[in-house]
């Protein structure tokens, strides 16, 4: 079995999880990042390298990396927050909690990182309000990735429910230099050339239809030839880089030609809303996802009874995959990052939630174990595996 290890991005910090051999527990390490909001960590499964975003308006943005497996943390910090503020006004305060001067090369211009990504030897970065930055050295310094921001729509971008946000980065494991965004609301955008130049990819194929009946009319929903700008999350299938899925703000969704144009496979979920998915790491027909009750009617799984949704015929049908999740009385919520899955043999799926339980299922979501409880709101959900 491959060697894994989770990292959980949470209110509270960054944690680790790792499975005891001899056991069916897993020990919990953590928290790191001072106690900072999380909200997405990756790390290198060649190097070992761990990164951890997050911040807030009280601390600032901020990316933490770790060269030695979690022992150990630095951080990059790239905002400034109102602690700064404060400290900067009052010396007492300032002395009694060590603080000095940070270096912040951004200011103030945004107050969290919301999303990482690997690609080649570069490290990127999503931030609150939507812009990209990238690192070429491991993390230690960053630069704003500015095609970006200067593409012809940026003037027409608007935020979602929790502000304008690039929440979603996804690199193709063939060839780095291919990457595709998501931003609330503001849709889906593709560089093929490492981000020199970026087209924004939100068309309905022409065999779609206008969505589900139940969102007609919906503002995040299909309209105009738009497949929808309130993207919740994307993932690409390996093996084959042109096949990608992308959960919205009403629904499931597959582009075979890289996020050129879009088809609603929604057909036989319970719903229409949520945010999480998972890919096969073997078949790019077999994907998860956890649909939830609804944008308005409290965001918890479908009659308050937790179920992963898998379609193993690339989406064709789905399958409800209960076994070992709450069947009454569940309302929890399961954010965008906060789903993972290993590349073992059966995969492993693992996803977190905002009530701070952890569940993994070491079968491809035939049965399903909670292995850490009572942790913060999980934020986001990554797997280090190292071979």
């Amino acid at each position: 079995m491959a060697d894994v290890e989770l990292l959980v991005g949470t209110t509270k910090g960054g944690f680790m999880l790792r499975p005891d051999p001899q056991a069916s527990t897993w020990s919990v390490r953590g928290p790191f990042c001072d106690g900072w909001p999380i909200n997405h960590m990756v790390g290198d499964p060649a190097t070992g390298a761990i990164w951890a975003g997050g911040g807030g308006a009280w601390s600032g943005a901020g990316v933490w990396r770790s060269s030695d497996g979690g022992d150990s943390w630095e951080l990059s910090k790239l905002t400034t927050g109102e602690l700064d503020a404060w400290a900067a006004d009052d010396p007492d305060f300032a002395q009694s909690i060590g603080w000095s001067r940070p270096e912040a090369p951004f200011g103030d211009e945004f107050s969290q990182v919301w999303s990482l990504g690997l690609a080649g030897d570069r490290v990127y970065a999503g931030t609150k309000p939507a812009a990209l930055l990238a690192s070429d050295d491991g993390g230690a310094t960053w630069a704003e990735v500015e095609s970006l921001r200067q593409h012809p729509s940026a003037d027409e971008w608007s935020p979602g429910a929790a502000g304008l946000v690039l929440h979603t980065i996804v690199a193709d494991r063939a060839d780095p230099a291919k990457l595709w965004l998501g931003i609330s609301a503001a849709g889906v955008f593709a560089s093929k050339d490492g981000g020199a130049a970026w087209e924004r990819r939100n068309s309905l194929a022409e065999s779609s239809g206008a969505g589900s009946a139940a969102d007609a009319g919906h503002p995040g929903g299909p309209e105009g030839g738009q497949v929808g700008l309130c993207v919740h999350n994307i993932v690409q299938a390996p093996g084959a880089a042109d096949v990608l899925y992308q959960r919205n703000h009403v629904g499931v969704w597959r582009s075979g030609d890289g996020g050129m144009t879009w088809v609603d496979i929604t057909a036989g979920l319970p719903s229409t809303f949520g945010f999480p998915m998972r890919v096969h790491p073997r078949d790019p027909d077999t994907i998860w996802t956890i649909p939830l009750n609804g944008d308005t009617e409290g965001r918890y799984p479908p009659d308050a009874a937790a179920a992963v949704w898998r379609s193993t015929d690339g989406v064709a049908s789905w399958q409800d995959q209960r076994a070992g999740l709450p069947q009454e009385s569940c309302f929890f919520t399961v954010l965008r990052q906060a789903m993972a899955g290993d590349t073992a043999d059966p995969a492993g799926i693992y996803f977190g939630t905002n009530t701070g339980s952890v569940f993994a299922s070491r079968d491809e979501g035939e049965s399903w174990d909670e292995i850490a409880r009572h942790l913060p709101t999980v934020l986001s959900v990554e797997v280090l595996e190292r071979s």
